[in-house]
C-alpha cells in the first residue's frame, strides 16, 4: 500500500460520479455543479469543493482520494454506535479525509477539516479492502471516522465487492447525501448510523454550514429502503440541549421512522472550536433518554458516560434484558434470533 503526505496521490485520482457541467461565459464548460451531496458545489477550473476531495480538472470533476485511506482499525460494532446490527462483532474500520459539513465541535477534525495531501495516506484497492477484511477475521466493514459520502466511488465499488464475500457493510454518516446517490448504494449497506446533529435548522446552518431537512430526508429514504438505521444525537449544552429540541426530535422519529429505530443520545466533550463549552450534564442526557421514552421511541440510549442501565436492550413487551452492555462490549442473553428469547416479540435486531 502506497503512502504519501504533502501531495496528492496519483493512484486515487479518477473522474468522480454524480456531476455536470455548467456553462460558461463563452458557452464553454468551466464551472462544474456537484450532485453528490445538497451542498451543490459549484466548482471553478483548479478548485474544489466544500468537501477538498473533488476537484474540477479541466471541466471534468474528479473524486482525489478513490482508495486513498486515513484510517484502518478494527472496531466493535457497537462503537459506531450500531446496537442493533450483529451486536457483539467486529468490524474494519476505514476513514479518508474531508467533510461536506463543517460542524465546530466535530471531533475527528483533523481528518475532516482538512484536504488529503495534509495527511498520510495509505492507498487501498477494492481487492486490497476485501482481502484485509478476510484476515483481520472481522464480520463486517464499517465507513466512518469521517463523512464516507465524499469517497462515495471507491465507498460503493469496495461495498459491492465486500457483500460478495459474506461481510457487513455500514455507514456511520451525517446523512448528507442527495438521494439517488444514496439509492445507489442502499443495496451495498446493511446499516447506517446517521448523526442528527439538531432539531433546529438555526443549528445546522450556524454552527455546520449546512441544512437540517436533508438529513431528515436520508434517514427517512433509509427507512423506505430498507436499510438498517441508528440515529445519534450529540447533546450540546447551549446549543442544542432544550427539552423543546428534544421533543421535536423525539416527535420526528416518532411520526417519520418509527418507534423501532434506536436512538443514541451522546455526552459532549469540549474539542475543535468548542473548547469553551462544558460537558454534557447527566441531567441532561437523562431528560432527553425521558423525553423520548416518553414519546414511545423502544429502544434509547445514552453513552459517552459511565456504564449504566441505559446502555442495554430490552424486550419493550415483558421487560426482558436482551443484551447486556459494558462500554463497548455486548454479550448476548435472552434472543432467539430476532425475537425475544422469553416472550417471542419481534425485535429490530439484524443478527
Amino acid at each position: 500500500m502506497a503512502r504519501s503526505k504533502g501531495k496528492k496521490m496519483e493512484q486515487g485520482i479518477r473522474e468522480a460520479m454524480y456531476w455536470k457541467p455548467l456553462e460558461g461565459e463563452a458557452g464553454k464548460a468551466e464551472k462544474v455543479g456537484c450532485l453528490l451531496c445538497p451542498q451543490a458545489c459549484k466548482i471553478a477550473p483548479g478548485k474544489r469543493g466544500l468537501c477538498t476531495v473533488r476537484e474540477n480538472r479541466d471541466g471534468k470533476l474528479y473524486t482525489l482520494v478513490y482508495g486513498n485511506g486515513s484510517s484502518a482499525n478494527i472496531d466493535p460494532i457497537e462503537k459506531k454506535p450500531l446496537y442493533h446490527l450483529r451486536p457483539g462483532s467486529s468490524c474494519l474500520s476505514f476513514g479518508t479525509a474531508g467533510c461536506n459539513l463543517k460542524c465546530q465541535h466535530c471531533q475527528n477534525f483533523h481528518i475532516s477539516q482538512v484536504p488529503p495531501e495534509d495527511l498520510l495516506m495509505k492507498h487501498f484497492t477494492v481487492e486490497g479492502v476485501v482481502e484485509l477484511a478476510k484476515n483481520s477475521g472481522v464480520d463486517g466493514v464499517s465507513w466512518t471516522y469521517n463523512e464516507p459520502t465524499v469517497w462515495f466511488e471507491f465507498t460503493l465499488d469496495a461495498s459491492k465487492a465486500l457483500k460478495k464475500e459474506g461481510f457487513y457493510v455500514t455507514y456511520v454518516s451525517n446523512g448528507y447525501i442527495n438521494p439517488e446517490p444514496f439509492r445507489e448504494i442502499a443495496p451495498f449497506l446493511d446499516g447506517i448510523n446517521v448523526d442528527v446533529k439538531a432539531h433546529s435548522e438555526d443549528f445546522y446552518r450556524k454552527v455546520c454550514k449546512a441544512e437540517l431537512a436533508p438529513v431528515h430526508r436520508t434517514c427517512e429514504l433509509a427507512v423506505e429502503l430498507g436499510v438498517h438505521l441508528e440515529l445519534t444525537y450529540l447533546i450540546i449544552p447551549t446549543k442544542n440541549d432544550t427539552e423543546e429540541q428534544f421533543q421535536g426530535f423525539s416527535g420526528w422519529v416518532m411520526d417519520k421512522l418509527g418507534p423501532d429505530v434506536p436512538v443514541h443520545y451522546s455526552a459532549f466533550h469540549p474539542d475543535n472550536k468548542m473548547r469553551d463549552l462544558p460537558r454534557t450534564p447527566s441531567t441532561t442526557l437523562m431528560k432527553a433518554f425521558d423525553i423520548s421514552k416518553k414519546a414511545g421511541i423502544r429502544y434509547v440510549y445514552v453513552g459517552n458516560v459511565p456504564h449504566g442501565d441505559y446502555e442495554n436492550t430490552y424486550c419493550p413487551k415483558c421487560g426482558t434484558k436482551l443484551i447486556e452492555r459494558f462500554g463497548f462490549s455486548a454479550q448476548v442473553l435472552e434472543l432467539d434470533g430476532d425475537k425475544c428469547g422469553k416472550c417471542g416479540t419481534k425485535i429490530p435486531m439484524r443478527m
